[in-house]
């Protein structure tokens, strides 16, 4: 599971729905210690054999507050380690918090039977850096976030400080800016794109249709799908 932005008992609720328990759970990886990625973490302490993936600012940010010691697992931002079958690699990304990091899976290409799938998951990123563009370029499946329109974030009744701080080089990426990002990389390898991390208030999922109409025109190798979800979670099994 990659974040947990919904309470445990709602982790466990997605879970059933999807025809799983949330006791078959293998581990967990943490981007950054928002509350909107971990809120779920209070409840997942219970599991006192369940690994949590995190780099040290960020397990520390959320172990502080919680009574019980979570199975943390350790790792450098920028460093490559394995869990089971899942090739696992780090990479930092601007955001504002402690060490907010994206991820790439990897998995098989030990032989013709078992071909070499990558999946790449970064949300909360306010610009694409060349690190991070040369991260996303090489994946079958990239999960990037598509967090905002700037006329509903300006039309919001938010606070004129936060909405600067998600439309600042350390927040948030806007419809235009991560249609601008994927348009922008030569040939990549994606198979799939998955819009993730929209705003309930300042997004909506025709905004973000508008700003990929290039992507739904055909015009593209890759398909592209929109998640629209109440918080920041996701299940995969390769």
């Amino acid at each position: 599971m990659i974040d947990a932005g919904f309470s445990g008992k709602r982790i466990g609720e997605m879970l059933e729905e999807a025809g799983e328990s949330i006791d078959r759970l293998d581990a967990v990886f943490l981007t950054h210690e928002h509350s909107d990625h971990v809120t779920g973490i209070r409840g997942l302490t219970r599991y006192n054999n369940l690994p949590v993936f995190a780099n040290r600012a960020t397990a520390q940010a959320v172990q502080r507050p919680l009574k019980r010691r979570l199975q943390w697992q350790l790792f450098e931002t920028g460093s490559r380690f394995q869990f089971r079958n899942l090739a696992v690699e780090s990479f930092s990304i601007p955001h504002d918090a402690y060490d907010p990091v994206g991820f790439v899976f990897s998995v098989g290409g030990e032989d013709l039977f078992s071909p070499l799938r990558k999946i790449a998951w970064v949300t909360d990123l306010g610009y694409a850096p060349e690190l991070v563009r040369q991260k996303i370029r090489d994946v079958d499946l990239l999960v990037m976030e598509s967090n905002h329109c700037p006329r509903l974030l300006q039309e919001s009744e938010r606070p004129w400080s936060l909405k600067q701080r998600i439309a600042g080089r350390h927040g948030h990426l806007s419809n235009a800016a991560a249609g601008e990002l994927l348009a922008g990389i030569e040939r990549p390898a994606w198979k799939q794109v998955c819009l993730a991390h929209l705003s309930n208030e300042c997004n909506s999922v025709e905004a973000v249709e508008e700003s990929f109409a290039f992507a739904r025109s055909g015009c593209v190798p890759w398909g592209l799908s929109i998640v629209k979800s109440g918080g920041n979670t996701c299940f995969f099994d390769l």
